[in-house]
């Protein structure tokens, strides 16, 4: 009979544990929080100091009475949910509703679910960090008062299953100001200068070097600076050799692991983090059983343990050699407050390489893994090495320039290459001396306009919520969700536009509760929390101070806001059965058709987004269809036609064997032949 009762949150994490804890352990799985604040009613109670009311979480039941059993019948208990403010309150929760002492449970936790990791946890056991715990109840108190007291008003005046959460809100009025500066910009004609030169019959590239008293801005000026410069000597003036170098990047964040799987493989906040979660808690390995890769994945600081430090500069002087080992332990800057208590994202062992895996994680899987440790081995690593030449050309009263650096040591880059900055220039430049004159042999001037601020992306948002500290690494993934889940925002080609309901809940929420939405408001909040997390504040304190203005606000809210009605987008597709135009619904798996003459009528359909192509069987249009796992695919809209294909078709023919050309990437977009056995690629006229 096992002596000891260790719960987990999960199954897997439970499966992982097993691998390193005894027969005198039992693992057990509390599937989460098995308390909660009720979704009827607001659980607060106002008049009394907000203390808040739990229940158990509708289902969760059963699972109790099966704790409560292995409770009695263990000497003691470990509560080792997830290391974080969250993870403390769900331990909490199971401590008062198992009604456990706190002689006989103990709190672990453990950064990574390693061997290691574990068993020192459990040398390590403390009581309940009732500090984390308070935390997270004020986070929890005041949205549960933000949203159950505004989101009833949106529903009255305007329609049901709206909300308007503290932090989203805040999210919110960001993408609605990117959008009014974008349809403000008034833009603005400017001009460059490209010159070519040879010396010795050896050509380069030069760059005009516009005087801070003259602008570029329209084309007359620009043909009287050219005729002047046509007429002088070139002459260099001075020639600079050097080096540089490029330093690694810090180990991945929440914040920087989102941008980056959203940059590189189109991943959503939502499942970098599932995946990340997968491989936090343990997957099947060949050979090793249920092994954590990846230390704990919610963290914002950058640190790493000594131990991981070894372990990571062994792999590299062994593998690489002692030249790429960075010569002292890199330390890198954080944003603010880090939670220092983890570390940042990382492999639980470096030698446990991406390649060894491919057999035991998914697709998925092993490119955010590959990714994570590319990430730590190279940031670990020697900085690349650039040789460097700049030359300074004299043209009358004006100036050239060219640069160029050619890499002489790829140091960290031999790992990780992902995410450079447009890469170096490596144009030839001739051997030059002061004093050189040089011949020109072309001077041409390019047109260009300013450009409105780009709209977020799922990447640049994050980091804006990073930046601004609305949020924690905890709550990004989830607020994006919101955004788009309540359709306050849609997500085209990876870009966020804000929807007519966004804008009018924006208004709102601007117009009546502007605390709410304001991002400084939103950051000090966050400063509050670590407070309490501190322990510096009380926790009933912050909602003592907000609730008082926040309720006069909420009064004359409800009296100010008038009734609006937010029309269906309508189509030019008919009803099958009343011949209605139909409107476009959104339900839990995205748009579908449905008839405006509900309840009468109750016909819908599937809504199919056209590819803008003709099918290349049958010259129906292509529409884009999605896989049960949220994959994208073509398809015909013709049901008899059996065209199906994982890149979008085009009408261009293969020169080689006749197959119709597919489309590849999505920045460098290339023509590949969709016949899996001819090879041609090129690029997209």
């Amino acid at each position: 009979m096992a002596k000891n009762l260790v719960i987990v949150e999960s199954p897997a994490k439970a499966k992982t544990l097993k691998k390193f804890l005894g027969s005198s352990y039992k693992i057990e799985a509390s599937m989460g929080h098995v308390r909660d604040l009720p979704k009827s009613e607001l659980g607060i109670n106002l008049d009394d100091d907000f203390e808040p009311r739990y229940i158990t979480i509708r289902g969760k039941g059963q699972l109790l009475l099966k704790l409560r059993k292995e409770v009695k019948a263990a000497n003691k208990v470990y509560l080792a949910t997830d290391p974080d403010r969250e993870g403390e309150a769900i331990s909490w929760h199971l401590l008062n509703s198992l009604k456990l002492n706190e002689a006989k449970a103990s709190r672990i936790t453990f950064n990574e679910i390693t061997k290691s990791a574990v068993k020192d946890s459990i040398k390590q056991s403390r009581q309940i960090n009732m500090m984390l715990v308070n935390a997270q109840q004020a986070r929890r108190a005041l949205d549960r008062i933000v949203g159950y007291t505004i989101s009833p008003i949106l529903w009255k005046k305007i329609k049901k299953g709206l909300s308007a959460g503290r932090v989203q809100s805040a999210a919110l009025k960001v993408i609605c100001d990117r959008e009014e500066d974008i349809k403000s910009f008034i833009k603005e004609e400017y001009w460059n200068i490209e010159a070519i030169f040879s010396y010795k019959n050896e050509k380069f590239v030069s760059n005009f070097i516009i005087p801070k008293d003259m602008k570029l801005n329209n084309e007359k000026i620009v043909i009287e600076l050219l005729e002047y410069l046509k007429t002088q000597e070139y002459i260099v003036t001075k020639v600079k050799e050097g080096t540089k170098q490029r330093k690694p990047y810090a180990p991945f964040t929440t914040s920087t692991m989102q941008q980056e799987a959203s940059r590189l493989f189109n991943f959503s906040t939502d499942k970098t983090m599932r995946i990340a979660q997968q491989l936090y808690e343990g997957v099947e390995v060949k050979s090793e059983g249920f092994v954590g890769l990846v230390s704990y994945i919610r963290t914002d600081s950058v640190r790493i343990s000594d131990e991981a430090y070894k372990d990571c500069t062994d792999f590299i002087v062994a593998n690489h050699g002692n030249e790429y080992k960075n010569l002292s332990r890199p330390i890198y800057k954080i944003k603010g407050r880090a939670q220092d208590a983890h570390e940042a994202i990382r492999p639980t062992s470096t030698i446990r390489t991406p390649q060894q895996l491919v057999n035991s994680l998914s697709r998925d899987q092993l490119r955010l893994y590959r990714l994570i440790w590319e990430r730590f081995v190279a940031s670990q690593m020697s900085p690349a090495l650039y040789s460097t030449i700049s030359i300074d050309i004299a043209a009358g009263e004006h100036r050239f320039k060219s640069y160029a650096s050619f890499l002489i040591f790829e140091g960290y880059k031999a790992v990780y290459k992902r995410n450079e900055e447009a890469e170096e220039k490596s144009m030839k430049i001739p051997k030059l001396e002061k004093g050189n004159i040089l011949k020109l042999i072309d001077i041409k001037p390019f047109k260009s306009f300013t450009k409105p601020p780009a709209r977020y992306t799922e990447s640049s948002f994050v980091k804006m919520m990073e930046d601004c500290g609305i949020g924690r690494p905890s709550t990004y993934s989830s607020t994006i969700a919101t955004l788009l889940a309540r359709r306050y925002v849609v997500k085209e080609k990876k870009a966020f536009y804000i929807t007519e309901l966004g804008e009018i809940i924006n208004d709102i929420m601007k117009n009546n509760f502007n605390n709410i939405v304001d991002i400084e408001f939103t950051a000090n909040m966050e400063s509050e929390l670590d407070k309490i997390e501190d322990g510096e504040l009380e926790w009933k304190d912050i909602l003592r101070r907000f609730y008082p203005e926040f309720k006069d606000k909420l009064d004359i809210a409800e009296q100010k806001i008038s009734n609006i009605k937010i029309e269906d987008e309508k189509t030019e597709v008919h009803c099958k059965l009343c011949n209605n135009f139909m409107v476009v619904k959104y339900g839990k798996y995205g748009k579908f058709l449905a008839c405006p003459g509900f309840p009468d009528c109750k016909y819908v359909e599937a809504f199919y987004e056209e590819a803008g192509v003709p099918c290349p069987y049958c010259k129906e249009q292509v529409i884009i269809k999605k896989s049960k796992r949220g994959r994208l695919f073509y398809g015909c809209k013709n049901s008899d036609c059996e065209f199906i294909a994982w890149n979008k078709p085009t009408q261009e023919k293969c020169p080689i064997c006749d197959s119709y050309l597919v489309e590849k990437g999505t920045k460098n977009i290339k023509l590949a032949c969709s016949n899996e056995e001819c090879k041609l690629h090129k690029n997209k006229e």
